[in-house]
């Protein structure tokens, strides 16, 4: 699968690139014969409102028309979060499956952060129910060093085992490596021990970010493994914080048994034909950079420049490299749930308080949510002192519940707020204010603003 249009946009422009700037780029990858594509989802769904003042779903239904009736369009989706950074209640999972499908996507992968299968059960069987291909996900990482209790090929192969003993509807499976970080070896490990537990015409995919300039060699571990695929970007958006790039990968797999069936000429013009279209964007530096720190501190590409943007912004950037460090103790003590949205974020904002409040002072109210049950089980019970601070500074107790139980229904407060402001009451709209909050509703006001970094527009920006 080609990553470039969401997950590239991501890891490399946190999430902000407008439509109209992509779009002349699609062609050629189609022309490339690359016909499946991530589409959108993640993070990409809520900075469609608010960043680049469009609607994702607008932005969907353009990706189909450009690329056919054909091509296998794909999006990401985390469990009972769908695409918010909160849980959503049942009915606004239903929403979510109802609408992506309505909008022109074929595919969606389903992970849970906590790899707590009851977050994966209602979501998977929405996804299906309305026709859509079901990626179900097992997400993985390494630990920091020092750090033992789960995130082996052992504890995956256990979950894998959970998902088919499970009545959760699914048509894949993927191994995702948000951060880049688990090691070839416990890669292969992994898969070879899949391969054996499912049937043979059973689809074993692996995702992963090459911020550790690891991404080729985990790769050649899955495929070794057993994977029957793998995602990849093109350039300006591979390498670095993204997925390692096509043609690497095709040049990787020269005199192997393996191959990707593609045009190299054809990829190669894609690529060109996507550096243009990309070629006022600002690239972050550390988007292009191999971070070998990132092994000691899992923080994923998705989520690296989002978070660097937000240090610009506020003028913290200089303190990055602290707050990294920092969250090696973060992840330790945090029960060991995966580095993906939202988890990854959990940790950077505890690791940001930490450096700049001091040693947990401050609790982060999703950090304490999610050491304290309200996300789902942690892979393991997080520190027993870092629950007690949660619990006393939240003023919550700990809760061990399926989190779906003690969710509201969305619509009806969605539908207030939209009559409310005058505004339409139809699927989209509801499914807007439900995931993106506020945001949605300035959005929907046309209050929304444009905020992607160009270099021209720094240009004609006046000296400071």
């Amino acid at each position: 699968m080609d990553t470039s249009f969401r997950d590239g946009f991501q890891s490399v422009f946190g999430t902000r690139v407008l439509t109209d700037d992509f779009l002349p780029a699609l062609q050629a990858t189609v022309d490339a014969g690359i016909m499946h594509l991530e589409a959108g989802g993640g993070a990409r769904f809520q900075s469609q409102f608010f960043y680049c003042n469009e609607s994702a779903f607008d932005m969907m239904d353009r990706f189909r028309a450009e690329v056919g009736p054909d091509a296998n369009l794909q999006t990401l989706a985390r469990g009972i979060n769908v695409v918010a950074l909160s849980q959503q209640p049942k009915d606004m999972i239903d929403l979510h499956a109802k609408m992506f499908k309505k909008h022109g996507i074929t595919t969606i992968r389903n992970f849970d952060a906590l790899n707590d299968m009851r977050n994966l059960e209602y979501s998977g069987e929405r996804i299906a129910h309305h026709g859509l291909h079901h990626q179900i996900v097992v997400s993985l990482m390494d630990l920091p060093p020092g750090c033992t209790g789960a995130h082996t090929a052992e504890f995956y192969l256990e979950r894998l085992q959970q998902i088919l003993d499970s009545d959760i509807p699914f048509h894949s499976i993927c191994f995702k490596d948000a951060s880049g970080t688990a090691n070839p070896n416990k890669v292969y490990n992994t898969f070879k021990g899949a391969r054996k537990m499912v049937s043979e015409d059973t689809i074993l995919w692996f995702h992963t970010h090459d911020t550790a300039g690891i991404g080729i060699s985990q790769n050649l571990a899955a495929i070794e493994g057993g994977a029957d695929g793998i995602d990849l970007s093109k350039s300006p958006v591979s390498g670095g914080t993204c997925q390692p790039d096509i043609l690497s990968m095709m040049h990787v797999l020269k005199g192997t048994d393996f191959t990707l069936d593609l045009d190299y000429e054809k990829v190669l013009a894609a690529e060109e034909s996507f550096e243009a279209a990309m070629e006022d964007y600002f690239f972050p530096p550390e988007a292009k950079m191999v971070s070998p720190t990132i092994t000691l501190s899992p923080m994923p590409g998705g989520a690296l420049t989002a978070n660097t943007m937000m240090m610009r912004d506020t003028g913290t950037l200089h303190l990055y490299p602290q707050v990294i460090k920092e969250m090696s103790e973060v992840v330790r003590l945090g029960g060991f749930g995966t580095s993906v949205t939202p988890v990854s974020q959990f940790y950077f904002q505890q690791a940001y308080l930490n450096v700049t409040q001091g040693k947990w002072k401050k609790i982060n109210p999703a950090y304490g949510d999610m050491v304290l049950g309200y996300f789902g089980k942690t892979p393991v019970p997080a520190d027993p002192e870092i629950i007690k601070l949660a619990s006393e500074q939240l003023g919550k107790p700990i809760f061990t519940e399926n989190p779906l139980d003690i969710l509201e229904p969305g619509i009806p407060k969605a539908t207030k707020i939209l009559e409310e402001n005058n505004l339409p009451v139809n699927d989209e709209n509801l499914f807007i204010i439900a995931s993106c909050e506020q945001k949605g509703l300035d959005f929907l006001l046309g209050n929304g603003k444009i905020n992607v970094r160009k270099k021209s527009d720094e240009e004609k920006a006046p000296p400071k």
